[in-house]
């Protein structure tokens, strides 16, 4: 997938196709993963547009920890109370496949590690 093409999360955010949003304020959205990795599988992206965290910049920092608060606060309604993890994959070696930055968070069971 090209990293300036339309993505599927691009697609979610203007309601194009259905998600189970979660979670949604002026400048991000959560939604339950459709191939769940664990029993809890949250994306958190920004409605911003950045394809990878690689691409942030300097004037993104704020959009930046407003995404992690938004993971905690998620996590925190999902019910983790015993721990998560937030997992950011950044370019072809990273395991990104959607070019849309996101923020997994995965919980419910207890992570190993390495994980990949």
């Amino acid at each position: 997938m090209s990293e300036t093409s339309d993505t599927l999360f691009s697609k979610i955010i203007r309601r194009e196709i259905p998600a189970d949003i979660v979670y949604e304020d002026d400048l991000a959205i959560a939604f339950k993963d459709i191939h769940p990795q664990a029993p809890v599988h949250i994306l958190v992206i920004p409605k911003q547009p950045i394809a990878k965290l690689s691409d942030a910049e300097s004037q993104d920092h704020a959009l930046m920890g407003h995404l992690l608060l938004t993971a905690k606060r998620v996590a925190e309604q999902a019910g983790l109370t015993n721990g998560y993890r937030v997992v950011i994959n950044t370019g072809s070696d990273g395991g990104q496949t959607v070019y849309h930055l996101h923020l997994h968070i995965l919980g419910g069971r207890q992570m190993s590690w390495p994980p990949g």
